[in-house]
């Protein structure tokens, strides 16, 4: 069957980059003020128009060549290709010392991808200008033209990184050559199949663009490499107690499976919440990675078992399980066995111990900055349109590249006009109208303050009082920075609905799968205290060791879906093997057969899903960058401290009211005391 899907998947598959949607307006809130402005100026023009700005500069002050020069450039730019609309003329500082020309780009449905081919021309056409003359393309074509080179073969990249790191850490876990290849070809197999899947979900509306799509490739090595470790760990430890590797794989599904589903219901649902978001870009996140992965758990539980029992037991080479039926599955003698025994001697001494260390690590949080990261810090290299927006800052207003676009009735042109350049942080002389189509009139404004300043974001607001103001004008405001503030104003949004909503989807899909209330709020409580951590020490690592200049303002909200959603799995998978055991055993005991049980392949399967979000860190784009190293951290801190040490420490503190109200919190411990006896346990005396 799978053979068959993957014949007809690969085709579909590798058409879903050429259906991605980059338009800007696929990115922004769908009913902020200035994504109602990028769709009305397609009246004014077909294609969305991006302005790239060609700066000039020789601090001794331009010769004549050089102005010459720039004459003869202006004249190239318009035979550029991508290039639309009037070319405005050479602006020249008052000591003559720089010049710059505003360059209008037409993008369509390519979106910012286009803007690559024609700012490139721009760049070769002043390559033969005198010596010494420096010259930049900057403003939002630059800028975008840069950020689209940076995600340039990303998917490729990812896959090939993301598929490097995973065979390197199953290899080192498995110690075996041949082991590692059944999970890997599922992976990729469903990496494919779930590409195919949402591409055909596009022909029916959904919008991917390039953000999710890269997203949708880590979360399926990610948790799909997850889901195999657990899988193939519990069919190793099957395969001790069956002859038949048919019924150790039954045995080993009927275990497994119920925390395996409960993990990928989680994931799928936590992320189905995020279409609650006024972001469309967030929006458009939730049904992809949902999609992902729902067709990565139809793979690992059917595509990886048969898989596993077509080849045997050999697969586990050199380290094969033998048939002991009575032999002890779990190492007692490893190191999670150990650390359960350990923290048995006093849980409540660790728990607190452990709260309090990581409640420290938060204090971070107290520098998060969400207003955003300025155009120039966004990369962590800097490329050429940044050092030609510091030129142009030096010597000409600085919004003269991204200008204030107001959107208005034809009427009302005159009164909108005086309006705006009445308006404090305008640019003197800086107002025109740049286009009038059915009764509407586009008008453009310069401000004197860098477009992504919080000096421009006061502008804006003052603007957007002063045109709202004019009598039946019905004026919008739109342009670079109306557009980050409404994008600022829509990620607060989304943070306040969509957090509190995926803690109550992880709460509901606890409680269904541990048949409690306790321990899902327990666990729930442990996985919150532990991305406030991995946020906290990955604000100041940021601020005081890389040197990034704040957050991007959708960072807090991607990083707690991935780290609560994805980093609960390992809670579950622990939890769920600890309420097996705790039926036999009693929960003190099941929890220490549980975290010796589960500890190596959660420790694996952390790694792994840490090492493939890090791999984001190989982007050049500081948000990327922030995501990979915050939840690879989170993953980390989830793995190594708050599973292994605060839950098994809460746990065997709580004792078995952990799993009230079920009969499990009425079901005696193996070291419980007798009636009227006492009870010595684990070398502590308890009355």
């Amino acid at each position: 069957m799978w053979v068959v899907l993957l014949v007809a998947a690969a085709p579909l598959a590798s058409k879903l980059t050429d259906a991605q949607n980059n338009e800007v307006s696929s990115w922004l809130p769908a009913d902020a003020e200035s994504t109602k402005v990028i769709n009305e100026q397609k009246d004014f023009r077909p294609d969305t128009t991006v302005p790239a700005v060609v700066v000039y500069e020789r601090s001794s002050g331009l010769t004549q060549a050089d102005q010459d020069a720039i004459v003869a450039d202006r004249t190239e730019f318009g035979k550029a290709k991508g290039v639309t609309g009037k070319i405005e003329d050479t602006s020249f500082d008052k000591d003559r010392k720089a010049a710059q020309i505003l360059v209008p780009i037409g993008i369509k449905d390519g979106g910012w991808n286009d803007l690559g081919d024609a700012v490139d021309q721009l760049k070769k056409a002043l390559k033969d200008n005198p010596t010494g003359l420096k010259s930049y393309v900057t403003g939002p074509a630059g800028l975008g033209a840069d950020q689209a080179e940076s995600f340039e073969g990303i998917d490729g990249t990812l896959l090939y990184a993301t598929l490097g790191v995973v065979v390197l850490i199953l290899l080192f876990t498995y110690r075996s050559p041949v082991l590692w290849l059944l999970p890997v070809i599922s992976a990729v197999v469903a990496l494919f199949s779930a590409q195919a899947v949402v591409y055909l979900f596009t022909k029916a509306g959904l919008v991917v663009n390039g953000q999710s799509a890269a997203i949708l490739t880590v979360l399926i090595f990610g948790a799909g490499t997850d889901y195999a470790l657990l899988l193939i760990a519990r069919y190793r430890e099957e395969l001790h107690r069956y002859e038949d590797r048919h019924e150790a794989m039954a045995a080993a599904m009927f275990r497994a499976g119920p925390a395996i589903v409960a993990s990928a219901a989680t994931v799928g649902v936590g992320m189905l919440c995020l279409m609650a978001a006024e972001m469309q870009s967030t929006k458009g996140l939730g049904p992809v990675c949902a999609l992902g992965v729902l067709v990565g758990l139809i793979a690992m539980t059917t595509l990886l078992p048969a898989l596993l029992v077509i080849v045997g037991r050999w697969v586990f080479w050199p380290v094969r399980p033998k048939f002991e039926p009575d032999a002890i599955t779990h190492d007692e003698k490893g190191v999670w066995a150990r650390v359960g025994r350990k923290i048995s001697g006093g849980p409540r001494v660790v728990w607190i111990i452990t709260a309090v260390i990581l409640g420290v690590m938060t204090i971070g949080l107290t520098n998060l900055n969400g207003d955003g990261i300025a155009n120039k810090d966004s990369f962590t290299n800097k490329p050429q349109s940044i050092h030609g927006q510091e030129v142009s800052e030096r010597y000409f207003p600085a919004g003269s590249g991204d200008p204030i676009v107001v959107i208005g009735k034809e009427s009302a042109a005159a009164a909108l006009i005086q309006a705006i350049q009445g308006t404090p942080g305008i640019a003197p002389g800086q107002v025109h109208q740049t286009g009038a189509v059915g009764g509407r009139v586009q008008i453009e404004a310069t401000m004197i303050a860098s477009p992504d300043s919080k000096a421009a974001n006061g502008t804006v607001e003052r603007v957007r009082d002063s045109v709202h103001g004019v009598p039946d004008a019905a004026a919008k405001v739109g342009g670079g920075t109306a557009t980050r503030m409404d994008v600022t104003s829509a990620s607060e949004h989304d943070d306040k609905v969509i957090i509190p909503l995926i803690l109550l989807v992880v709460l509901i899909v606890l409680g269904l799968l541990l048949r409690a209330v306790v321990a899902p709020l327990v666990l729930i409580a442990t996985v919150v205290l532990s991305f406030a951590a991995a946020l906290g020490i990955s604000v100041f690592t940021f601020e005081h060791l890389l040197g990034f200049k704040g957050t991007d303002v959708g960072f807090p909200l991607f990083v707690f879906v991935f780290l609560v959603a994805l980093g609960i799995d390992y809670n579950v998978f622990l939890m769920s093997r600890v309420h097996e055991e705790s039926k036999r055993h009693g929960t003190r005991r099941g929890m220490q057969i549980g975290l010796a049980a589960t500890g190596g392949v959660i420790t694996s399967a952390g790694l792994v899903l840490a090492s493939t979000f890090a791999v984001l860190g190989t982007l050049p784009i500081v948000a990327f960058a922030e995501m990979g190293f915050t939840v690879a951290l989170g993953v980390l801190l989830d793995t190594f401290i708050v599973r292994s040490v605060l839950v098994t420490a809460l746990t065997l503190d709580i004792g078995r009211k952990i799993w009230w109200p079920s009969k499990l919190a009425e079901h005696p411990d193996e070291d419980d005391p007798e009636p009227g006896g006492g009870d010595t346990r684990e070398g502590v005396l308890v009355g």
